[in-house]
């Protein structure tokens, strides 16, 4: 069932699209959608870099130079922080601002509130990222800033529920497009991740150290339910939001199947809830906990390849346009990682392979293939197509977006295939016996084994850094040559 409320305002075709718009685009709040575009291409270099710095530092130690602050154990959480919450947090902010007034056709409720939030989710990323540098972390995946850190976050949150719920109530179209489903499961099933993992008591009023209310397998079950769900509602469910707007967008025609996107949605917000029990396998929690989690890990690729699927047909009829078309090249190939990612996924969560991946670093090849593959890729099309409609021009260089494209997509398949090699060695290496019954190998034999792969994941990182630095001189370039065109169109008024 395809329907045009893929282009902006439901019910709204390409042909008319432009008309109706126009009459809310001076009201839509574009400068807070600025703020955080830049400030995401700002984390991104940062944490890109960090990570590559460390993946630098496993391959070569002499890099952390005895330096505690710059050892991977304190720059891995500045890193995934950066990464994760730093660039994907602000791109998502940014682009569920942008998608809800551009859908709903009404400006962004709440005024300077929207500056509250990106103040707030800044100063919270920067206090918590320097909190690392010196060791002060709670030590918990995807959940590292402590308590302090903590209660900004869930301000700030609350704020951008509040704006973004509103801004829906007063929308000027009686429907709310699909993508706006899962930006809004996105903020409340955060909202409830968060508050609930980080139930913590501080040592002392003014400490910055704090201590779980849980303790043992039950830390161990909230830590994963909110890790595997922080992937699933914050790197999936909210980037799905901004597939479902920008690929229709960029490719000129309607989703594919609209009615196959809403059963995407229930059937993903359903499923995920269960599944982050598979991380803690042949552990000491109750068996039929995880075999529930792999059972629903497998029941998650049929929602996950429909909506693929629902993505790249949606591109029907226009398939040139991945010819001649880099932003679109960055979209589809994104949905293409998605896909592999989804399928890897639920098959590392079966026992039996769980017993040969897990601790390896095919876990961390999985994890990037979805982090770099799927989020950043959909992120980079959807800003080289956003940002220069925010400042109302052409982007600078179709060439330099060709580069950062090869440039990023060379270095993920790079990445993954580095670490597929380093994982599967590792897990191989130490399941072999010889045969006498003991252990074949040493565990400094799989280290000296690992090398190799590791300096191919390091390159791998300085592909993708150098990609985004193209990517951020073609984004000041476009912004500069809008500015060039606006003094010169003001000069040649008041001549």
């Amino acid at each position: 069932m395809a329907q045009s409320a893929a282009i902006d305002g439901a019910g709204i075709g390409i042909s008319n699209a432009s008309s109706v718009e126009a009459t809310y685009l001076e009201k839509y709040n574009y400068d807070i959608v600025k703020k955080f575009a830049l400030m995401a291409i700002f984390w991104g270099i940062a944490g890109m870099s960090a990570g590559t710095y460390i993946a630098s530092e496993l391959a070569w130690p002499f890099l952390n130079f005895d330096i505690a602050q710059i050892t991977f154990g304190r720059l891995r959480p500045l890193h995934t922080s950066g990464v994760i919450f730093g660039f994907g947090g602000n791109a998502l902010f940014a682009t569920s601002y942008y998608i809800v007034q551009r859908t709903c056709q009404t400006p962004l409720w709440g005024g300077k509130l929207a500056d509250f939030t990106f103040w707030g989710w800044n100063l919270a990323i920067a206090i918590a990222g320097v909190g690392y540098l010196f060791g002060i972390t709670q030590g918990r995946e995807y959940a590292e800033p402590e308590w302090y850190v903590d209660l900004l976050i869930a301000v700030v949150w609350v704020v951008y529920l509040v704006i973004y719920t509103m801004t829906l109530l007063k929308r000027n179209q009686p429907h709310i497009y699909v993508a706006n489903w899962f930006f809004i499961s996105f903020i409340l099933a955060v909202a409830l991740l968060h508050i609930f993992n980080n139930l913590a008591v501080p040592v002392s009023f003014f400490g910055v150290k704090s201590y779980s209310l849980f303790s043992g397998a039950q830390d161990a079950m909230t830590q994963w339910w909110y890790g595997h769900n922080a992937v699933g509602f914050f790197l999936t469910a909210a980037f799905l939001g901004m597939m479902y707007y920008f690929v229709p967008k960029q490719a000129g025609r309607p989703v594919y199947s609209y009615r196959l996107s809403i059963i995407h949605f229930w059937a993903l917000s359903f499923m995920y809830m269960w599944v982050g029990t598979h991380h803690l396998h042949w552990t000491a929690i109750p068996d039929w906990t995880s075999t529930l989690a792999a059972t629903f890990s497998i029941m998650l690729l049929m929602p996950s390849w429909g909506g693929m699927i629902n993505g790249i047909m949606t591109l029907s009829g226009a398939w040139d346009k991945l010819r001649s078309d880099p932003i679109m090249m960055f979209l589809i190939t994104s949905l293409s990682f998605y896909g592999m990612s989804t399928f890897e996924g639920p098959m590392m969560s079966l026992k039996s392979v769980n017993a040969l991946s897990h601790y390896t670093d095919w876990t961390v090849g999985h994890v990037h293939s979805g982090a770099l593959g799927w989020v950043a890729m959909v992120t980079f099309g959807s800003f080289y197509h956003m940002i220069p409609k925010l400042w109302n021009t052409t982007i600078y260089s179709l060439k330099l977006v060709y580069i950062h494209f090869f440039l990023t997509t060379i270095g993920i398949l790079l990445y993954i295939t580095a670490l597929w090699v380093s994982g599967i060695g590792q897990g191989l290496m130490l399941r072999a016996f010889d045969e006498y019954g003991n252990l074949a190998y040493s565990f400094i034999e799989t280290v000296v084994f690992m090398h190799g792969p590791l300096v191919a994941r390091a390159i791998a990182g300085m592909f993708i850094v150098t990609g985004m630095f193209f990517m951020t001189y073609n984004i000041w370039m476009t912004i500069a040559k809008r500015n060039t065109v606006t003094d010169e169109a003001t000069s040649a008024a008041k001549a």
